[in-house]
């Protein structure tokens, strides 16, 4: 099964399961898992290839939505789901494959369709760097930085590195090899007739009007909402006016 970090106790209130996105973890959502388990259950899943979370040749939505299926199941669901990016696409997936384990379903900022875009230089990027003599985290971030194009994602790489063993916690190989896959949304029929919120950054383009007839095709009771001044990392970029938003939907 997939590693999983808890948070509060199962009240009265449905449980919550989040979703990281590509090259995220569990551990990136520490902050928003510890504040909305006030109310509820959260728990913070490390995605397969990512993490502490198993290593797999494949990285296809189905497998991924199958493996939170797995940790639903163990949890006695159904939960509600919340998916950052690609955890958005696998919590789709599985709302429109498996609807009986996800009671409400948010997406954060990625729509279901397929993006023209690669997130591959950051592989290289994080292959290009020798970890064989770094000794603090300060090392790597010295020898990454030149590789990658935007400095706010340097600090958020290197909460996947590993310094003590001086390896990455991602399968850098099968992500690479899986990009196409990543980058895509599989052809589901729907639809989900369950409550859908799509909470996006009002700076970023991942979700568009032009979308709008794919999401409401396949989640017809979708509700829309912009967080103002926050880009694609709508959680990391405006973490207080994400929580509150959460919080408000699912009350």
């Amino acid at each position: 099964m997939l590693n999983v970090i808890e948070h509060g106790e199962p009240t009265d209130k449905p449980g919550l399961l989040i979703a990281h996105g590509l090259y995220g973890s569990g551990r990136n959502w520490g902050v928003i898992a510890k504040r909305l388990a006030d109310e509820r259950k959260v728990i913070a899943v490390d995605m397969r290839n990512h993490g502490h979370s198993p290593w797999f040749d494949t990285h296809a939505y189905p497998d991924l939505a199958a493996d939170l299926a797995e940790v639903i199941d163990h949890f006695d669901g159904p939960f509600d789901v919340l998916g950052h990016s690609m955890g958005g696409k696998a919590a789709m997936t599985l709302a429109l494959t498996q609807p009986d384990l996800v009671n409400r379903l948010i997406v954060a900022d990625i729509a279901p369709v397929a993006y023209g875009h690669s997130q591959a230089k950051y592989i290289d990027a994080m292959k290009a760097v020798d970890l064989s003599g770094i000794e603090r985290r300060s090392d790597a971030q010295e020898l990454l930085a030149p590789h990658v194009d935007d400095p706010a994602l340097v600090p958020f790489f290197l909460q996947s590195l590993d310094v003590k063993n001086r390896e990455w916690l991602l399968n850098l190989d099968t992500l690479g090899a899986e990009m196409d896959s990543i980058m895509s949304f599989p052809d589901l029929s729907g639809p989900y007739e369950g409550e859908t919120l799509f909470l996006t950054g009002a700076q970023s383009d991942y979700v568009t009007h032009d979308h709008r007839d794919t999401i409401k095709g396949l989640f017809p009771k979708a509700r829309f909402a912009k967080i103002p001044g926050a880009g694609h990392w709508v959680h990391a970029e405006k973490p207080r006016e994400f929580e509150a938003a959460v919080r408000a939907w699912l009350g």
